[in-house]
């Protein structure tokens, strides 16, 4: 079975997350989503990357989903969203390589 990438999980719980909360009107729905994705990408950052990476990844993300929310009030929230995605899944694909050598 291929892998997915880990940015591209962490990417569909950010977007995902809080396109399902926009979308359904339901807040706790897309935390959930959000939840969900971030535990599987912590849990693959963990095996790949080791406890201290995952540690500082998953610190990222739910920084970056915390950040998001005055961000947006800046620029909006699409907008918000895509560049605290954009730069999660550019650490994680970047802290991935770094470790992989």
């Amino acid at each position: 079975m291929p892998r997915i990438p880990t940015a591209a999980i962490a990417a569909a719980g950010l977007i995902g997350g809080y396109g399902t909360a926009r979308f359904t009107g339901k807040r706790p729905l897309g935390g959930a989503v959000l939840a969900a994705a971030g535990a599987g990408a912590a849990y693959q950052w963990r095996r790949d990357a080791g406890t201290g990476a995952a540690a500082g990844l998953t610190g990222l993300y739910l920084a970056a989903f915390g950040g998001s929310h005055p961000l947006a009030k800046k620029i909006g929230a699409w907008p918000s969203v895509l560049a605290v995605t954009g730069v999660v899944a550019a650490v994680s694909v970047l802290t991935e390589r770094r470790l992989a050598r």
